[in-house]
């Protein structure tokens, strides 16, 4: 049995400055005809890489998830082939919030695709900048990017997936396409279907969740 840690997070670049001043994109670099980006990573702390989905649509929770099952098609499986637990370390708010009942639904839907068991311990409110994805793929990200304005697409991609370290550091980014659309609700008996055990520490930020069949 091989158990996994990844931290995964919503990344919210700024404005980069050059010493000609370009027009650039800021927050979600949003774009009249082209709409805007949302970038969510996933670093793995064993391996010492990364995964960026840039989304053109809404940060929501199914987004998040789909980025992390992406990583684990492209980039966990293929290292981690005998795993059988995956452990998360998200912050406690946006799209991976500890609230979300779309987040705890589309986990579900993960862990029942691919039969991992899925724990997810969640950062307290306000202590994000522990997480790990901030300091050791994050920062290294905004160093790749300095002074570059981030003017399209393609240059964002690119910018995040050359990004590399001394240490190692690996990122892999792609562009989803995909829609994901805001204010799906979830109701009560939708969410009795998710087969959740919360920890007796703080059960609402810790709690695992169990795929309803084995694969």
């Amino acid at each position: 049995m091989r158990n996994l840690n990844i931290s995964t997070r919503a990344f919210e670049p700024g404005r980069k400055e050059v010493s000609r001043p370009e027009k650039v994109r800021v927050h979600d670099f949003i774009d009249q005809e082209l709409g805007k980006v949302a970038p969510y990573g996933v670093y793995d702390l064993t391996q010492n890489n990364g995964w960026v989905s840039v989304g053109i649509d809404h940060d929501t929770a199914a987004f998040a998830v789909a980025d992390i099952g992406r990583w684990w098609r492209k980039m966990g499986r293929p290292a981690y082939a005998k795993a059988s637990h995956l452990l998360i370390t998200a912050d406690s708010g946006g799209s991976n919030s500890s609230r979300s009942r779309l987040w705890k639904v589309e986990l579900q839907k993960m862990a029942n695709q691919t039969g991992l068991t899925i724990t997810v311990c969640h950062f307290p409110p306000g202590t994000s900048k522990w997480n790990k994805i901030e300091h050791r793929m994050f920062s290294f990200i905004t160093k790749s990017w300095r002074g570059k304005p981030l003017i399209d697409r393609a240059t964002l991609v690119n910018l995040i997936g050359a990004t590399k370290t001394k240490e190692g550091l690996k990122i892999r980014c792609e562009l989803d396409t995909n829609h994901y659309p805001k204010g799906i609700k979830v109701s009560d008996a939708q969410l009795e279907t998710v087969k959740l055990k919360k920890h007796k520490f703080h059960g609402d930020w810790n709690y695992t969740i169990h795929p309803n069949q084995k694969k």
